[in-house]
């Protein structure tokens, strides 16, 4: 004969079956998506739609940026530098995440901690993460370029790690498991992150670095600026998406 289980034993019945299972539940609520993607802590600053809160320079390049369907393009017009550029003229510490496609050849980039350029020489000087097609070379794709109005520009191509010291001289060593041109997708969406923390800068093409270079130098070092999408060709297009953007407390 069996034996009606009256509504005590029941109830520690059910309280032991969740209690075998709250551990699992509490293993999984301990990694969410943003702690796993580390986008903890980042905005958006493009809202999808509209170019609200940037800006082209030179104003005449205006019409070479648009959005659609989600996504900023950029299309060259003519033989110049074209920048679309965030309102925040003055940032210093940050990390920066976006996605770009190259659906042909060309070359762009990300201008950071860029400044106007009084002697006319480019539209900014700055700092300038390196972007293009497949086979452009590596002192393109995946490296850092100096733009400066007085300063020597120094050589920083995929791979290398660069050291700046205060009286301008350099050294400089390859960066083990550095990107390749086998990790970047040709004419598909690649993903972007560079890091600007105080006089070091890190650059980051499909989850592996690309390149760094630290500027120790006394004179002519950037501290502050925008940041700037780029357009370097004629005739060329890119696009941007998904771009956001982490303030870092200083060092």
């Amino acid at each position: 004969m069996q034996r009606r289980q009256g509504p005590v034993a029941m109830f520690l019945v059910l309280l032991g079956v969740v209690g075998l299972s709250v551990p699992t539940t509490c293993g999984q609520q301990q990694s969410t998506p943003a702690e796993e993607s580390g986008d903890e802590g980042f905005v958006s600053i493009f809202d999808g739609r509209t170019l609200d809160g940037w800006h082209a320079v030179p104003k005449a390049c205006a019409s070479d940026w648009s959005v659609r369907d989600g996504v900023i393009v950029g299309h060259g017009s003519a033989d110049r530098l074209a920048y679309l550029v965030w309102k925040d003229e003055r940032l210093t510490d940050f990390e920066l995440r976006l996605r770009y496609r190259l659906p042909g050849e060309g070359n762009t980039g990300v201008e950071i901690r860029s400044q106007p350029d009084l002697s006319g020489k480019r539209p900014f000087e700055g700092y300038h993460a390196d972007l293009g097609h497949v086979g452009i070379g590596p002192h393109i794709l995946g490296a850092w370029d100096f733009h400066f109005a007085k300063r020597k520009e120094y050589p920083c191509p995929r791979g290398t790690r660069l050291v700046i010291d205060q009286h301008g001289k350099t050294r400089s060593r390859t960066i083990p498991g550095a990107i390749t041109l086998e990790d970047i997708r040709p004419h598909q969406w690649n993903d972007v992150h560079i890091i600007a923390r105080g006089n070091r800068f890190q650059f980051f093409i499909n989850g592996k670095p690309a390149s760094e270079f630290t500027d120790n130098a006394r004179h002519g070092r950037l501290d502050q600026g925008a940041i700037g999408l780029q357009i370097h060709d004629k005739g060329m297009r890119v696009e941007f998406k998904d771009i956001r953007l982490k303030r870092l407390d200083a060092l």
